[in-house]
């Protein structure tokens, strides 16, 4: 991508660029693909995007439905081409078509994340709580342990009852073949858990040990198009036997059978609390350099712009929405258990103000103290984005464009990092 800039007399920075064909393309299929998504449409072998959204949708031009996200993807690109650090996103005005296999031109007006200074540089002092572990926690995981390694024994013979743990011989076919992953000599089932369909369910329930009994029941299966039907499933069925599912005591013996490489259960348990304690100090860490942005931010009096509170506020709700769906709740019964819209929205300007204001602080001291991101900094940013792989999350920031979003996160934990090591902490009193 080619981008020219020229600094206006408002202190903006004026933006023209010029993404390649090949970038097109590639912002074109990002958004088609979110677009397919979105939609919920499945791929479909030998068809492209387009194919598969022109048959199940009627859409015939999909690039001109996705322009605008198309737009939005490459314009990260040109802020990141120029190494600026936006006070909030910019909105980008076409200057050529938008087409596959075109260059695009496209221009945009930047506000620079502004510099502002703190009322005092020195020592931050702050008072957090002290760091313990609850030994319930490593108790809690003990059992969590030995409720993995729980075992099904046979139980006292009674007729199949809804909950039980049953032991059955199953013979399935479906339409005379013979259905392999259903069919077994034994195989341990719980009855009335939804594991299988109700007619089946309805068919063992009340089966006594010993019993046979040959049914048919309906499930589901999918057609020759992949379209979700009801079959027809022949089976036959034995009680082998009622079985209790029983959960060890983690001793010293289980220990040597079960996991060898510990010496007993009280060294697996000392491994389970070290293990503990190493999160929980990750998070301590993380709380304290919490408190102590908090207090940086009592120094910041600078003004923030209006267009900053309002591209926070869209960011955060938008954010919230997903979350929220993800958890079966609307974003009306959320609002209602958080006192309200008035107060939900007060709330949110107070939780908008202070993270703007902390960032602009820890900006303030990075700059201040002439601290330097190195490699390192910009691993552990995309560590605490990806703790599993901080090596993707960086090769998705960089790849979309963020790389300054990256740098923006690193250089703040660096400074947030820098003012712990040198704030005035002290612990308070446990409580009792």
């Amino acid at each position: 991508m080619k981008v020219t800039e020229k600094k206006l007399d408002d202190g903006r920075i004026q933006l023209e660029a010029v993404a390649t064909p090949e970038e097109v393309d590639q912002a074109l299929n990002a958004a088609a693909y979110g677009f397919a998504q979105q939609m919920n449409l499945h791929p479909v072998q030998g068809k492209t995007i387009e194919q598969i959204v022109e048959d199940q949708l009627g859409i015939k031009d999909l690039a001109s439905i996705v322009e605008p996200q198309t737009t939005e993807m490459l314009v990260p690109f040109a802020i990141d081409k120029k190494n600026i650090i936006p006070s909030y996103p910019p909105k980008a005005t076409a200057k050529s078509p938008l087409k596959r296999g075109q260059s695009f031109t496209f221009s945009l007006t930047v506000s620079p994340r502004p510099d502002y200074e703190l009322s005092s540089y020195d020592p931050v002092s702050i008072t957090v709580a002290p760091f313990e572990i609850d030994p319930a926690e490593v108790e809690n995981e003990i059992a969590r342990m030995a409720d993995q390694f729980a075992e099904f024994v046979t139980d006292d013979p009674h007729p199949v009852q809804s909950g039980d743990h049953c032991m059955l011989a199953i013979e399935a076919t479906k339409d005379g073949e013979p259905m392999q992953g259903l069919t077994t000599d034994g195989r341990t089932y719980t009855a009335g858990a939804g594991l299988m369909p109700d007619g089946f369910d309805e068919n063992v329930i009340g089966m006594d040990v010993g019993e046979t009994k040959s049914f048919t029941f309906t499930g589901p299966g999918l057609d020759d198009k992949g379209n979700q039907i009801d079959e027809t499933i022949e089976c036959t069925v034995t009680v082998k036997e009622i079985q209790k599912r029983v959960i060890p005591a983690i001793t010293d013996e289980w220990v040597k059978k079960n996991m060898p490489l510990y010496r007993d259960a009280d060294a697996l348990r000392g491994s389970i609390k070290d293990r503990i304690e190493k999160g929980r100090m990750n998070e301590y860490e993380n709380y304290k350099r919490q408190v102590a942005a908090s207090e940086l931010a009592k120094r910041f009096s600078g003004r923030i712009a209006d267009e900053v509170y309002e591209a926070m506020q869209q960011t955060m709700l938008m954010n919230m929405r997903s979350e929220l769906q993800q958890q079966g709740m609307t974003f009306e019964q959320f609002v209602e258990q958080n006192g309200g819209e008035q107060q939900f929205n007060m709330m949110l300007m107070m939780q908008i103000r202070e993270t703007l204001v902390q960032g602009y602080a820890l900006d303030a001291l990075f700059r201040h103290e002439g601290l330097v991101v190195t490699d390192e900094d910009l691993e552990d940013a995309c560590r605490l984005m990806n703790p599993q792989n901080p090596q993707m999350a960086r090769q998705q920031m960089e790849s979309s464009g963020r790389g300054f979003a990256l740098r923006e996160i690193a250089e703040r934990m660096k400074a947030n990092k820098w003012l712990l090591d040198h704030a005035e902490v002290t612990i308070a009193e446990p409580q009792k």
